[in-house]
């Protein structure tokens, strides 16, 4: 027969009361992580964060200055290709919101106004410039409206931080480096407003579409209504300049 097992189990002994209680382990406390400085973030251009980590005072942001003989070379190409525009007086108005040498365009190419007239870099300029020629006026012409006479922008040189937050980094609208695009003005009077068109099986859809993945060509940040809630109604185009030459578009 095997041995029949004991009812109960041995009882440990209790350790004796030491009189005091004891404190409870106090858990380590993590190492805070060095901030991390990126000239892209995990989100594209517009967006930003609601806070920055404490650390030393950052020095006051200022005005890129421009080379006078790269702003002439640009001026030389734009004006080339038959852009109207004036040079305006250097801008600035504190924070780094401003521009070194300035423009106001009227139109990038003949026959094609921006409307109203949009004060920017000329290398932001001339990248519209050269978009709207090669890709941009070939694409529309599928869509039988006769020519784009107008190129209607939301937005060029502002000072203001990106997405017009209340913190984060500053917009790229602030250095005169960014256009935004709302719609665009036919022969036949039409206009065809940027709006999200990722399912629009149509020719609009097909040329909208057409228009955003040329503007990387031209561009180095593209947002397009696809990419997030604020900007549902326009293209963000703008010619920040990344290590590598990164481009990011959306």
């Amino acid at each position: 027969m095997a041995a029949a097992l004991p009812q109960t189990g041995p009882i440990p002994e209790q350790k004796p009361d030491s009189g005091q209680e004891q404190p409870a382990e106090t858990p380590p406390i993590p190492m805070t992580k060095p901030a991390v400085s990126s000239e892209e973030p995990a989100a594209p251009e517009d967006q930003s964060a609601t806070g920055e980590m404490q650390g030393p005072p950052r020095p006051p942001l200022t005005i890129a200055s421009e080379p006078d003989e790269e702003h002439i070379a640009c001026m030389t190409k734009l004006t080339a290709m038959g852009a109207t525009l004036k040079e305006i007086p250097r801008i600035d108005d504190g924070n780094g919101c401003g521009i070194d040498k300035p423009i106001a365009l009227a139109s990038p190419l003949p026959g094609i106004e921006l409307k109203p007239e949009g004060k920017m870099r000329c290398e932001t300029a001339l990248a519209l410039a050269q978009w709207m020629k090669t890709s941009v006026i070939s694409s529309a012409a599928a869509l039988e409206n006769g020519k784009i006479v107008t190129i209607n922008q939301a937005s060029t040189y502002i000072c203001r931080l990106r997405n017009n937050a209340s913190a984060g980094k500053i917009s790229e609208h602030a250095r005169g480096n960014a256009i935004d695009i709302a719609s665009f003005t036919f022969e036949n009077g039409k206009t065809i407003g940027v709006e999200p068109r990722r399912e629009d099986p149509t020719l609009t859809g097909a040329f909208q579409r057409a228009a955003s993945a040329s503007a990387c060509l031209y561009f180095t940040t593209v947002l397009d209504p696809e990419s997030d809630a604020a900007h549902e109604t326009h293209f963000h185009l703008d010619v920040l300049e990344r290590n590598g030459g990164f481009r990011y578009c959306h």
